[in-house]
């Protein structure tokens, strides 16, 4: 029996890696794929021989697109019949404008985003296009060979222009680099801006004694430095992050605007940065329950695949809440946006030396860190947010708990 290869988020396929008449085996990385903030390899969903090769490098598909066909030798793939019926079922159809473009009711042009690209390079006014794709959205076939028409008269050379023009010898334009957007860079300015936007943020900051934490993180990784497995400070407030969180449901809770979804497993999204000002948020699953020894391998693998543009689906896959640990780059305090639509991200400072009041009142020194949580303000409210920073704080503060249910 044929097996389908099904994406999981949209995107632009990259490369074949396999070819048709490839024997393969299931988790085989058969393509590459860029999705919004990653480079995703592609596995195989069973084994056999690769029948069918839906797609090829540079097309533009979104999420539950078949793009191959795994079985035995000599099995018949679904038909290209069925195919594009299921493909249009996926895509509703979408009114043209006047001109015959993708132009939806919304005003919203449905262009996949290298058309975009491509639509910008050549100033092609998408709203003249007519779209071949799925639902009538334009895609990179419709505008490669189109004559430009441009969005945009040229901007008048202004007195100011000549004159540096004349001091300089040379034109304005030498002064400046324009760098086109990448996909991520895209996808993360958009959903930045949505969520600012549209999601009513709160914050709620707390200080911590993270002294006890540093030192039972060195006496674990001392009794682990045999198996060669060494937690960060990040993989414990990972732990203490979860565990919060499941005494707190509501805020491992989804907001979908007409609706929430609460969420039984805690699924920890951690920002990872990448090289050129990249973002990506990989997911430590089951954060709650999973040992932090497994925990710390888990996602010391998922950092290396990150920086180095080779993502598996599962690694960005099913987040329901997120850190993000500026700690290793010496600041005092900051807030993050909530990655919609979670209602909540831990934002956490680094960790100092500091003049600290002592029990008996005396003066003396402590390692402290700063935690600013955003909370959407249609999912929770102040008081909860305190209640959930004051029983992360005595987690840290007492790090032996973390290992009550994850173990070492």
């Amino acid at each position: 029996m044929a097996h389908e290869v099904k994406l999981t988020t949209d995107g632009l396929l990259i490369n074949w890696l396999k070819d048709i008449g490839d024997t393969v085996s299931a988790g085989d990385i058969i393509a590459e794929f860029e999705a919004d903030k990653a480079t995703v390899e592609i596995e195989a969903s069973s084994s056999g021989q690769l029948l069918e090769l839906r797609a090829e490098p540079g097309d533009e598909l979104g999420e539950g697109a078949v793009i191959a066909v795994i079985g035995a030798a000599g099995d018949s793939s679904a038909p290209a019949a069925e195919k594009a019926q299921a493909d249009a079922a996926r895509e509703p159809e979408a009114p043209a404008d006047a001109n015959g473009g993708a132009m939806p009711a919304d005003g919203h042009i449905k262009a996949s985003p290298l058309a975009r690209r491509i639509a910008a390079d050549k100033g092609i006014d998408l709203s003249r296009v007519k779209g071949s794709g799925p639902g009538g959205r334009i895609v990179k076939a419709d505008v490669e060979d189109l004559s430009a028409t441009p969005m945009l008269p040229p901007a008048p050379v202004t007195a100011a222009a000549t004159a540096g023009q004349a001091t300089w010898g040379k034109a304005p334009e030498a002064d400046v680099e324009e760098i086109p957007l990448s996909r991520m860079r895209r996808a993360i300015a958009d959903g930045t801006v949505r969520s600012k936007s549209n999601t009513p943020h709160f914050y709620v900051t707390v200080e911590a004694n993270v002294a006890p934490l540093l030192a039972l993180r060195a006496e674990i990784n001392g009794a682990l430095a045999e198996r060669g497995v060494k937690l960060s400070v990040n993989d414990m407030l990972i732990k203490a992050l979860a565990l919060a969180l499941r005494e707190f449901p509501n805020l491992n809770t989804h907001y979908y605007g007409d609706r929430f979804v609460k969420h039984s497993r805690i699924n920890i999204g951690i920002a990872v940065a990448l090289p050129d000002n990249g973002l990506v948020n990989v997911v430590c699953h089951d954060a709650d329950t999973i040992r932090l020894s497994e925990m710390a391998v888990n996602n010391l693998a998922m950092y290396e695949r990150a920086r180095v543009g080779r993502i598996k689906p599962d690694d960005i896959r099913g987040a329901t809440f997120t850190i993000s640990n500026l700690g290793p780059f010496n600041v005092k305090d900051f807030s993050a946006i909530i990655s919609s639509p979670e209602a909540g991200i831990l934002a956490v400072s680094s960790s100092r030396r500091v003049p600290v009041v002592l029990d008996d009142g005396s003066l003396g020194v402590g390692t402290r860190m700063n935690m600013t949580l955003s909370v959407d303000h249609r999912v929770s409210n102040g008081a909860e947010g305190a209640a959930f920073m004051n029983h992360l704080r005595e987690l840290i503060e007492n790090p032996l708990r973390l290992l009550d249910l994850g173990g070492v």
